[in-house]
């Protein structure tokens, strides 16, 4: 009676260590991605080639301070941001949209509060003076049917130094020449990298100017990568579908 009246105990104790380890794990993975770390996968080609569909990347929460969206569900505990530090030009950042706060978009950081910025013949204007924008070899992707096809790219320097390539699929597209767009106050204006393929702060009426408490975070490192159209949980498809040049690649 009394050895099984032991394996019942322990068999309990057992369980119940079990569910406190599990437990346990859950609220530390709810507070690192609620004020430290989150998880983000590309769906969209608008960043090309600085993220790609299949990338899946770290987004620091604590970058630029806590907002309302910091929190699951976008729960509204205050108002504004809190330890707040306020974007840099050329940040890589993921935020609410505006017009659609249940919708994430990653996009790079073009204009800060106050700036007037214009779109030139496809280059980007900021405050008047044109961003330094070299051309450079061309990205090569392939068609639907695995022809090679060539696309113009360009480094384009901010004056704060910061260096990354975009796409210009269009040399005349209708984002390519715009009007003046006044930043307003408490404001960022955010532009894609696949210039022509990218809804963003150009298109008023559908992202427009996004407010500083919609930022959700930075961008910080590239963890894990797989090949368009394959899911990064088929492990029975790895090594063949890995990006593997891409992992741990900086932003």
């Amino acid at each position: 009676m009394s050895v099984a009246g032991d394996k019942y105990k322990t068999d309990k104790g057992g369980l119940g260590e079990t569910v406190k380890i599990v437990v346990q794990a859950l609220v530390l993975a709810l507070v690192v991605r609620t004020f430290l770390f989150q998880p983000f996968s590309i769906p969209s080609g608008s960043m090309k080639d600085t993220l790609l569909v299949g990338d899946y990347l770290f987004v620091s929460k604590f970058a630029y301070g806590y907002s309302r969206y910091s929190f699951p569900f976008g729960i509204d505990l205050f108002e504004g941001r809190v330890w707040s530090a306020e974007p840099k030009r050329g940040d890589v950042v993921v935020f609410k949209l505006p017009t659609d706060n249940s919708t994430d978009y990653i996009k790079r950081v073009i204009g800060l509060p106050g700036d007037k910025i214009q779109m030139i013949n496809g280059v980007v204007n900021i405050n008047g003076k044109p961003v330094q924008r070299d051309r450079v070899d061309d990205a090569v992707t392939r068609d639907q049917f695995g022809g090679e096809v060539h696309i113009a790219q360009y480094r384009e320097t901010l004056d704060n130094g910061t260096s990354y390539l975009t796409l210009d699929l269009d040399p005349d597209s209708v984002l390519d020449n715009t009007p003046v767009y006044e930043v307003p106050p408490g404001h960022y204006f955010m532009m894609g990298d696949n210039r022509d393929n990218s809804q963003d702060s150009r298109v008023l009426n559908a992202v427009g100017y996004v407010p500083f408490e919609n930022i959700v975070g930075r961008a910080e490192i590239i963890f894990f990568s797989v090949e368009e159209g394959n899911a990064a949980w088929e492990f029975w498809k790895w090594p063949w579908t890995v990006r593997a040049s891409r992992i741990f690649t900086l932003l």
